[in-house]
């Protein structure tokens, strides 16, 4: 099994491939890179019809394994992303169908970045001008959309969502290099959620380039990258199963203070 996008590369021999079963018991795997390093992936699955997904905009900024702990949550993996001196969410935030308080996205990216959105139990990914104007249910925007259809629509060196050219709302350029990364994919009547490590001698991360082409040889066919840096976050069965660390290496025991999430509860 081989999935070779146009820029970035990911030998996936040791990845999983489409996946046959949900499990939200989290599996650890190894990915190597076009370049010979590798990085570590922790990948969940749900059954989409058997689990309930709800956009989570936290009181005051914390860990996502503390909130778990705190809300008697089991399963969740890390939102969108937030302003780093206030923690206010950045991009448009719905649940219940009302738009909750945030900070809108720089114009004119805000009115076309990526999003998930629940309605009735379902769970769609895609760019916000494919959604209704004002939606039902649950709603949270992060981005770039990673894959489309089943083919990776995030290729390294290409901005379709500014993220590089209107970066002044990050701590840095989400779309240069290797990171720790978190996704959301839909595949096939199930969720991945999906984190990787990195900035670690054994642990590269991902480009965005990279994650998608994770995500679409895992079977997505419609995915989303999320918060990622050291506000990756997954946590399954109450566990945080990644390892978050900051830009320098330095690891972050229980993770970052995060703002906003996906809960994720199977039946």
């Amino acid at each position: 099994m081989a999935y070779f996008g146009d820029v970035a590369a990911i030998r996936t021999t040791s990845l999983p491939g489409a996946l046959p079963r949900a499990f939200p018991t989290p599996v650890t795997f190894r990915a190597e890179l076009s370049d010979g390093l590798e990085t570590t992936v922790h990948l969940a699955a749900y059954h989409q019809a058997a689990t309930t997904v709800r956009v989570v905009a936290l009181a005051q900024a914390q860990p996502l394994q503390a909130w778990c702990l705190r809300a008697g949550v089991g399963h969740a993996l890390v939102g969108g992303f937030f302003v780093t001196a206030t923690g206010q969410a950045l991009g448009e935030l719905r649940s219940a169908g009302i738009r909750r308080s945030s900070v809108p996205f720089t114009a004119p990216w805000h009115e076309l970045r990526a999003c998930v959105h629940v309605e009735a139990g379902a769970v769609s990914i895609a760019r916000r001008p494919e959604l209704p104007a004002d939606p039902r249910g649950d709603l949270l925007q992060a981005g770039p959309l990673l894959v489309r259809d089943g083919e990776p629509v995030a290729v390294d060196g290409s901005d379709p969502e500014g993220f590089s050219v209107a970066n002044e709302q990050f701590d840095s350029d989400i779309t240069a290099g290797r990171h720790p990364r978190a996704a959301l994919g839909v595949a096939n009547g199930m969720l991945l959620a999906a984190v990787c490590d990195g900035r670690a001698s054994d642990d590269a991360g991902l480009t965005l380039g990279e994650l998608a082409e994770l995500m679409a040889s895992l079977g997505a066919r419609d995915a989303i990258n999320l918060d990622g840096g050291g506000s990756t976050s997954l946590v399954c069965d109450g566990r945080l199963v990644n390892r978050p660390r900051e830009q320098d290496g330095t690891s972050i025991p229980g993770g970052r203070p995060v703002s906003t999430a996906l809960a994720l509860t199977p039946a």
